[in-house]
C-alpha cells in the first residue's frame, strides 16, 4: 500500500451538503479539494484515507478509485481487469463484494459486467467473492470508460459506534454535523435543541467541541486491505486532541422515551459531562445561564395532506418563543415545507440549498442572532 501515495479519494456527500464536506476536508488538510456532485475529490496516501474515515464528520463513505481504463465490450472488460494490480489492495483471503453500475456506455448490462470483474478477482488472486462480504468493490461504467474503486469505509459512517437508542425520523449524524458546520457552529457556543428526539444535534456539537474523532468508536473496511499497516493505524488513533470545554450543550423533548434515549448516547459517546437533557414542551424552553449561542431544530414535517396545518402552531409556538426568551441567538429550523417554515415568524435569511434526507427533500433556514 505505500506504493500509492497519490490515490484520489472520494468523498461521499448527503446530496445537498457537498460544499460543508469540502469545508471541512479543506478546514481538515486534505490536498487538492474539489467539490463535486455527489461529494468531495481530494488527493492523498492510503494513511490519509484511514484520516479521512476517521476525522470527517459530514462523508457517509469514502471511496478509493483504484484506476481506469476504456472498454466497448464484454471481451474488452475481461481482458483489462485481468491485468489489473488487485493484490496491491485485495487480500486472497478476505472476500469481497462487486458491484457495477453502467450509465451511457456499450457495455450496457451491468449484471454481465460485475461477473467479468468477479472472476477476473477470483481467478487471478484467488479471491473468493460473496454477497456477503464487508468489503466492496465497485465498478462504475461512464461513456464507455470503467471505473473502479473500493470502499475504504466498510458500514455507513453516520454508524458512529456508539449510538443504540434511536428515536423517530432521526437525523443521520453526517447531515446534523454538516447542518451545524452550515450555521456556522464551530465548537466555541452552546447549542440547544428543544426538540432532540435522541440527541443527535447536541451530541454531535458536544463531540465537536471536544475535539473527539467520529470515528473512534469503529472499525472500518480498509483494516481487509493488502498493505495495511495497524501499529501506524493504532498510532493515529491514538493521536488524541482532546480539547477542554467550558460550555454545555443542551436538549429538551415532550417524550420522555427520546429524552432517556438522548442521554443514554451521550453517555456511549463520552460527551454526558457537558450535555443535560430534559423533558419539556418547547413553549417552555428558556435560554440557559450563560453566552448565547446557536438554536437547531429539525421539528416534525408531517408526511400526510393536512399536516402541515396542525404543525404550523407547533412552529408557530416555536417561533414566538424563541423571539420573546432568545435575543442574541440565532436559530437553525430544519423542514421540508416553506410554509412551516414562514409559520415560526422568525426573521429569516435566504434558505440553504435542499437536501435529500432518506425521500424527503428539506432544507436548511437560518436568522442572524435574534434582535
Amino acid at each position: 500500500m505505500e506504493k500509492d501515495t497519490d490515490l484520489e479519494i472520494f468523498l461521499v456527500a448527503t446530496p445537498g451538503l457537498e460544499a460543508p464536506l469540502g469545508d471541512e476536508a479543506q478546514f481538515n488538510g486534505f490536498a487538492q479539494v474539489r467539490t463535486v456532485p455527489g461529494g468531495v475529490t481530494c488527493r492523498g496516501s492510503w494513511p490519509e484515507v484511514w484520516r479521512a474515515n476517521l476525522t470527517l464528520r459530514g462523508a457517509n463513505k469514502v471511496l478509493v478509485r483504484l484506476g481506469s481504463f476504456p472498454a466497448v465490450h464484454l471481451a474488452q472488460l475481461d481482458k483489462r481487469a485481468r491485468k489489473f494490480r488487485w493484490g496491491t489492495v485485495l487480500r486472497p483471503d478476505v472476500p469481497v463484494k462487486v458491484e457495477a453500475i453502467s450509465r451511457k456506455s456499450r457495455i450496457y448490462h451491468a449484471g454481465a459486467a460485475r461477473q467479468r470483474i468477479e472472476r477476473a478477482i477470483s481467478d487471478t488472486l484467488g479471491t473468493s467473492i460473496s454477497s456477503e462480504a464487508n468489503l466492496r468493490v465497485l465498478l462504475r461504467i461512464e461513456k464507455d470508460i470503467c471505473t473502479i474503486s473500493v470502499d475504504s469505509s466498510g458500514e455507513l459512517l453516520h454508524k458512529r459506534g456508539h449510538k443504540e437508542a434511536i428515536a423517530k425520523a432521526p437525523m443521520r449524524e453526517t447531515m446534523a454535523a454538516m447542518f451545524l458546520r452550515e450555521c456556522g457552529y464551530s465548537g466555541d457556543e452552546p447549542v440547544l435543541d428543544p426538540m432532540c428526539g435522541s440527541g443527535t444535534f447536541v451530541i454531535e456539537a458536544a463531540e465537536i467541541a471536544l475535539g473527539l474523532r467520529p470515528g473512534r468508536s469503529r472499525s472500518f473496511a480498509f483494516e481487509d486491505l493488502a498493505g495495511f499497516d495497524p501499529d501506524q493505524w493504532q498510532e493515529m488513533r491514538q493521536e488524541t486532541k482532546t480539547a477542554e470545554c467550558a460550555l454545555t450543550f443542551y436538549g429538551s423533548d415532550r417524550n420522555s422515551g427520546a429524552v432517556d434515549a438522548a442521554a443514554a448516547n451521550a453517555e456511549r459517546a463520552q460527551v454526558s459531562d457537558v450535555t443535560r437533557f430534559q423533558q419539556r414542551s418547547v413553549s417552555d424552553i428558556k435560554p440557559p445561564e450563560g453566552p448565547a449561542g446557536l438554536v437547531i431544530v429539525n421539528p416534525p414535517y408531517g408526511a400526510r395532506i393536512g399536516d402541515e396545518r396542525r404543525l404550523r402552531s407547533v412552529y408557530g409556538a416555536m417561533g414566538k418563543t424563541l423571539m420573546n426568551r432568545f435575543q442574541g441567538w440565532r436559530v437553525g429550523v430544519i423542514t421540508s415545507a416553506p410554509g412551516l417554515a414562514r409559520a415560526t415568524r422568525l426573521p429569516l435569511l435566504a434558505p440553504g440549498p435542499v437536501v435529500d434526507h432518506g425521500g424527503t427533500k428539506i432544507r436548511l433556514y437560518q436568522t442572524d442572532p435574534l434582535p
